[in-house]
């Protein structure tokens, strides 16, 4: 209990540094509503951007923010740290937790199709 606890603490805490360094940083965002091999607009809110860190924004971290496709306002925050050397975040957005997943029954090695996860962690929760 006290684990579980520290860890909603920590990403609170670190949503905190995000939000109050993007309040005083230069953000770059898009919202994005289409992709490639995705028939139509996107059924969700897909946000994405940079935000400036250090005294001089000297890095930018980019970030992907899928709003909750159920009650975003009561649906919980979720930082997922995927991702790291050799292994893109990308990829748990198209084969783990993420609304969208590919198609491999078709695919002829041109564009992949891309399809809706009925899975999908953000049927209830935001995700960072």
């Amino acid at each position: 209990m006290i684990k579980l606890m520290g860890l909603r603490l920590l990403v609170i805490l670190i949503f905190g540094l995000i939000l109050t360094s993007a309040s005083a940083s230069n953000i770059t965002t898009t919202i994005v509503t289409t992709l490639p091999g995705y028939s139509g607009e996107l059924p969700f809110t897909l946000e994405t951007g940079y935000v400036g860190v250090g005294d001089n924004e000297e890095a930018q971290l980019f970030y992907q923010f899928i709003e909750s496709q159920r009650n975003p306002v009561q649906d919980p925050l979720v930082l997922w740290l995927g991702g790291g050397p050799g292994c893109a975040g990308l990829g748990g957005i198209f084969f783990q937790s993420g609304p969208l997943l590919f198609k491999y029954g078709d695919y002829n090695g041109s564009l992949p199709t891309i399809h809706d996860n009925p899975f999908a962690w953000t049927q209830g929760l935001n995700i960072i």
